[in-house]
């Protein structure tokens, strides 16, 4: 028992050491579902599965020794929400409402994909060293605080002063975020630095 506990505490702390951006664009995302109808909220919870689920997915094959990822170009994935963020501001420039810089369930996963490519990095030594039955915890864990973490931006999104903050600049925030997430993405993968070098 005192292995179980401990097996999902480690799990825990990796989801939340490794997701705890999720928060802020998965509020964005409620606030967006609030005011704009768009995504809907069950697009968001299953975006985020769907996401989460691809990358524990991706890692669990690269710790198999089944794909070997290329890092690090999956850095190239922070085009992604830098494009929706671009597009957001160029669609909504005369609008007061927030824009809905996702508006589908596979773009929710997308966005989830790009955010957490980094994830894969710190999954793969944890899932190659991992017997199946902790293998097995470790993604009931996950399960379970992807809900919390849905559960916790529901509630930060139908905020009254979250709500207020968007609706008076959400016309630029929003998609403010998403672009710095982007961007964050980018620079730390180092994508843009080997680019350089082959520009060089």
């Amino acid at each position: 028992m005192t292995d179980l506990l401990a097996t999902a505490a480690a799990a825990a702390a990796v989801f939340a050491a490794t997701n705890i951006d999720d928060i802020m664009v998965l509020t964005v995302l409620f606030v967006a579902a609030r005011r704009a109808g768009r995504p809907r909220p069950w697009h968001i919870v299953a975006g985020q599965y769907l996401g989460i689920g691809a990358l524990v997915g991706a890692a669990v094959v690269v710790a198999a020794g089944l794909l070997v990822l290329p890092d690090p170009w999956t850095g190239l994935l922070g085009l992604l929400p830098i494009g929706l963020g671009v597009r957001a501001l160029l669609a909504r420039a005369d609008s007061d409402e927030p824009p809905a810089v996702v508006g589908s369930l596979l773009g929710v996963a997308g966005v989830t994909i790009a955010n957490g490519s980094d994830n894969i990095a710190v999954y793969v030594p944890v899932f190659r060293s991992l017997d199946p039955a902790a293998g097995l915890v470790w993604l009931l864990v996950f399960a379970a605080l992807v809900a919390v973490w849905c559960a916790a931006a529901a509630l930060l999104g139908s905020h009254p002063r979250v709500v207020r903050l968007v609706g008076r600049a959400g016309h630029w925030l929003v998609p403010a975020v998403f672009i710095g997430i982007g961007v964050v993405i980018l620079v730390s993968s180092g994508v843009l630095a080997r680019l350089a070098e082959l520009a060089g």
